[in-house]
């Protein structure tokens, strides 16, 4: 076994929708995959931090079948390889960490991996790598080690760590306790006894962990073990065994094993740290001007102070109001103080019991060859902007209740239509009429952006008959 074998392995947690913070975050592009504070979405961010120091191998993503392409294509900007794990089902973090135990164990039972959600916020990416440099040896001697963050506030949206004896010849501490979400006066008595923010970072030996599911959570375990023993790949994907991976209870990792284990240890780190739950917590996070507000996009202020104002294309303007979040979608606009921005999780709840579609898919909605957009709607049409990748190629393809007209505004387009291939180039159009096998493909160098008018007493995404996809789908 050489040196290589004893650095860290990181595993990126890609659960979790992100509810409280829409209309930004939605099911089909949750909020570890936008670019909310700079250029780069969460997830990337976290995976950088982790792959610019020799002290990590390279990552495991564990993350759910429908973002899966997401996650492959965020992988692809950064330049980042990771084995892609994917979930058939969310059964919360207690076994997307078993799974990534056992499948770090199959190389080295003794392997240290470190857990991290991909929606968290570091604002120093050098005092993150050395904090787990010196949680490395107390989890080599058998430590189940989390970093707690030294709190900046009385929050009431972070679990807290109570440190106990110190770990002789470490910085390190034994856990006397974990609390759950306190409020506000709660947070404030933790803060003052020298609780800590539990930050939700673990880093462990794979056998450690192995035996305390075994000790506290079998069924997990057991659960764990069969999927990944019957796990076949799909592309570049490990795709876990749904039969056996949906017989895990659902739970995370602080019921299953963190607050009952005797092992627990954690590191104080004094980092900047959020996991970026809701706008106000954005809003502390951001740049801001001399104001206090956080504005990104095409916004204008007046009068304004300590808000958060963002839109990705209609002019927001705001005028003499403060401390609020004022967020704008080409489908949807959310207004709300920036105190009471948490309420935005009973919003959304409250829009999906009534099947509001605004609540799972963006007007832009992405594909594994790129994305299209819907412009226009009427009773027997529909037009959508679709942009495919240099590569890539739609489904072959048929449906029952519409035609489509094809213009091409950018780039050359690769179309199928029955047993015709043929080139359309810009300022080029095709039509393809109803029940005729039919793909779109991208040939060249640069991304094809195409029009495409649909026509038919339906137009539904559910009208696709799909014969052959490179996509598998």
């Amino acid at each position: 076994m050489d040196d290589g074998d004893k650095r860290i392995l990181p595993v990126i947690l890609c659960g979790g929708s992100g509810t409280r913070l829409w209309p930004a975050s939605r099911d089909s592009m949750p909020k570890q995959f936008i670019d909310l504070l700079d250029d780069h979405s969460t997830f990337q961010a976290s995976l950088k931090r982790v792959v610019a120091s020799d002290v990590f191998q390279p990552p495991v993503v564990i993350a759910g079948n429908d973002v899966r392409f997401i996650v492959a294509e965020q992988l692809v900007q950064i330049g980042v390889e990771a084995d892609i794990v994917l979930e058939p089902i969310q059964r919360e973090s207690a076994a997307a960490i078993a799974v990534a135990t056992l499948h770090a164990a199959r190389r080295d039972p003794s392997t240290v991996l470190l857990v991290l959600p991909a929606d968290h916020v570091i604002d120093d990416p050098t005092a993150f790598v050395a904090s787990c440099r010196a949680a490395l040896e107390p989890a080599r001697q058998g430590h189940i080690m989390t970093l707690g963050v030294a709190p900046q506030y009385p929050a009431t949206g972070y679990g807290y760590i109570q440190p106990g004896q110190r770990i002789e010849g470490t910085d390190v501490f034994r856990v006397d306790r974990f609390v759950e979400k306190p409020d506000a006066a709660a947070a404030q008595i933790y803060i003052d006894q020298g609780f800590l923010w539990n930050s939700g970072n673990f880093l462990f030996r794979a056998d450690v962990m192995m035996e305390e599911l075994e000790r506290f959570e079998p069924a997990i375990l057991a659960a764990a073990r069969g999927a990944l023993e019957a796990a076949a790949m799909d592309l570049d994907f490990i795709r876990l065994n749904e039969e056996a991976f949906i017989k895990a209870p659902k739970t995370s990792i602080d019921f299953a094993v963190m607050e009952r284990t005797a092992r627990a240890g954690v590191l104080p780190v004094s980092f900047s740290w959020s996991d970026v739950g809701t706008w106000g917590a954005l809003w502390e996070g951001s740049v801001r001007d001399e104001a206090g507000n956080a504005l990104r996009g095409n916004v204008e202020v007046v009068e304004a102070r300590n808000s958060l104002v963002h839109s990705d294309d209609i002019l927001t303007t705001v005028v003499g109001l403060d401390d609020v979040i004022v967020v704008a979608k080409p489908d949807a606009v959310l207004v709300t103080s920036r105190s009471r921005s948490e309420m935005v999780k009973n919003l959304v709840s409250s829009m999906r019991a009534k099947e509001r579609p605004e609540t799972r898919e963006h007007i832009r909605v992405y594909r594994p060859w790129g994305w299209y957009q819907r412009t226009d709607r009427g009773s027997r049409f529909q037009v959508k902007r679709i942009m495919v990748k240099p590569g890539g190629r739609l489904s072959l393809q048929k449906h029952h209740h519409r035609a489509e007209h094809w213009v091409v505004v950018k780039g050359t387009a690769e179309v199928t239509v029955n047993e015709t291939v043929s080139l359309v180039h810009e300022n080029e159009s095709v039509y393809i009429p109803i029940g005729s096998l039919h793909r779109l493909a991208n040939p060249g160098l640069i991304p094809l952006e195409v029009i495409e008018v649909q026509v038919g007493s339906y137009t539904g995404e559910d009208d696709i008959v799909r014969v052959e996809d490179a996509y598998g789908r």
